[in-house]
């Protein structure tokens, strides 16, 4: 859903279980946490605290 980062918690080249928090987007007022789809090392962060994302938007890519 649309809405704005409020947080980040991971950087490029940390390792992520499936489940772990990757970031916080605020949308409709309500904050929802992001969670890891699946488990490996974060290659790439496309947001920024602060960014404002669309639907459907690519935020973080773990390979």
């Amino acid at each position: 859903m649309p809405g704005t980062i409020l947080s980040v918690s991971v950087s490029e080249g940390k390792t992520v279980k499936a489940g772990d928090i990757i970031m916080v987007l605020e949308a409709m007022k309500m904050e929802n946490e992001i969670a890891a789809p699946c488990s490996g090392t974060v290659t790439q962060v496309l947001v920024q605290k602060g960014s404002t994302v669309d639907t459907n938007a690519v935020l973080a890519v773990i390979g």
